[in-house]
Formats: structure tokens, sequence, C-alpha cells
């Protein structure tokens, strides 16, 4: 007799293959571009129609305004620079950097003495600095109006950081604090056992871990001032002390008649801004994501 041979090992399952994905998937993911590539068109296209009519001359801009210009002759960005721009940009850059340095200094401490230090009534504080966040320009400018006359700081560059700031402060605390919140306390409190001061371990620890959201908050920042308007055309009349927004309205009402040169003032006026944050998008994104996620 033959001995039966031992049953065989049941063979393991084979693996499912991977498929691709599903043609819902894929029709999902072709809409989602084709939105985004409308989006981009809605952004890029007045951009560049702007650019291009800067190169154009009024006639030709009213006879062909979606046509290419016939020459690339940068002629009105000489004289947008002559006739104004030049001292509304100087006027906002100085607005800007002061006010930008002001509000992250005080954000930055503001926001570590909410998260890190035991302070009286912090909640109060942090839901009464949410409230800063609802207050409408329009709904302040005749009580800031007049609070800046009687403070004899109307018609001043001074008068116009100081608003930005404490316009901003609310917002720029609000996205700083939800930053901290993520650091760990041992790492801080590892710098108080090693003998650091709470000025040092502000300035060498917090500060550093918080590069991110800065830039975030800078940026954010930069944009509201580079492009403020309602107080800037309230709270200032004296035409040398304008800035970019309100001095174009300005430059737009003495050249109804040469829009070339109002276009080169455009142009001007966005280019830093765009380039700005090209420069430091990935920064932007990368702070802003961890503050408002977080």
């Amino acid at each position: 007799m033959t001995a039966t041979s031992p049953a065989r090992a049941s063979a393991p399952p084979r693996p499912a293959r991977r498929t691709g994905p599903s043609p819902a998937a894929r029709a999902a993911r072709v809409l989602v571009w084709l939105l985004l590539a409308a989006m981009a068109v809605g952004v890029l296209y007045p951009l560049l129609w702007m650019v291009m009519s800067a190169f154009k001359s009024s006639t030709e801009i009213f006879s062909s305004p979606w046509a290419l210009p016939t020459s690339l002759d940068p002629a009105a960005f000489g004289v947008a620079w002559e006739r104004g721009v030049l001292g509304y940009f100087v006027n906002s850059v100085l607005i800007t950097l002061a006010s930008l340095v002001l509000v992250l200094a005080l954000g930055t401490a503001a926001a570590f003495a909410l998260t890190k230090l035991r302070l009286p009534f912090s909640g109060a504080i942090s839901l009464l600095m949410l409230g800063g966040l609802m207050v409408s320009p329009t709904m302040i400018l005749v009580p800031l109006f007049q609070l800046m006359i009687a403070l004899h700081l109307h018609d001043t560059l001074v008068g116009l950081v100081i608003v930005y700031v404490a316009y901003r402060l609310p917002f720029t605390i609000f996205l700083i604090r939800a930053y901290m919140l993520t650091l760990p306390d041992e790492v801080l409190e590892a710098a108080v056992i090693d003998g650091a001061s709470l000025t040092q371990t502000f300035w060498r620890i917090v500060l550093p871990l918080c590069k991110p959201v800065l830039v975030s908050a800078g940026l954010v920042y930069v944009l509201f001032a580079w492009n403020e308007f309602p107080f800037a055309l309230v709270l200032v009349n004296d035409p040398g002390l304008k800035t970019l927004p309100v001095g174009l309205l300005d430059f737009k009402n003495a050249l109804q008649t040469d829009w070339s040169v109002l276009f080169a003032g455009l142009t001007l006026a966005a280019v830093p801004m765009i380039a700005l944050f090209v420069a430091a998008q990935r920064a932007f994104v990368r702070g802003l994501a961890d503050g408002m996620g977080k």
C-alpha cells in the first residue's frame, strides 16, 4: 500500500492587482484642474492686460483694448514716476516697514504672554482680541478721525502707522498665538533650568521656532498696509504724504486722458508685492497653514 501524500498547504492568496484611479476620480481631478486653470486665468489676465496697456497710447487702448501693443515703449513708466508715483511709493514703503516692525514685535510679545505665561484673565483677553477681528474700517472712520485730530496726529505718517498697527494687531496676535500653542513647553522649561532668563528664552528659543509664522504674518500685513485705502484716504490730506492707493486715485483724476501713464503707475505699484510673494511663497504657505490649521 502506498502512503497517502500529505495535504498540500493551501496557496497564499494572490494580491489584488493595483488598478488606476476610477473614472469618477479621474473626472474629479480633471474638473479640479480646470477650475484652477480658470482661476489662474482670471487672476493673471487682468494683470497682463494692465501691463500691456502701459505700453500703448490712449488711442490704442480704446481702439484695440485686447490687442498686443505695437511697440514696447517704456516712456509711460518714466512719466508716471516723475508725476508723483515716486513720492507715493516712498511714503508707502516708509509706512509699511515702520508699521511692520511694530506689529510683529507687539504681536509676538503679546502671543508669547498669552500662551506661555500664566497671566490672569488671559482667556478674556483672547476673546477681546478676537472681537477686534470683527471691526470694519468703515465703522470706525468717524471716531478715529476725531481721535487723530484731538491727538494732533491727523495728516501725519506717524498717525497712519499707529492706526495700521492698532487695526491689524488682533489678527497678528491671533495667527502667532495659534502657532505658539503648538510649541512644547518642555523646551522652554529646559531653557529656564539651564539658567536662561525670560528675555533670553523669548529671543533665542521662541523667535527662531516661530520664524515660519512670522514670515506669514509679515507678508499678510505687508499686503494689507501696501493696499490699504480707507484709512489713508480719510486721515491724510497732504499730497506729499499720500500712499500709493490714494495717490493713484488722484493720479487718475489728473490724467483722465493719459491712460497709458495711469496703467504704468498701477504696474509700478503692483510689481513689489508680486515679487515679494513669489520670493516668499513657500514660507508663507507653511507658516499660514501651521498657524491657522493648528
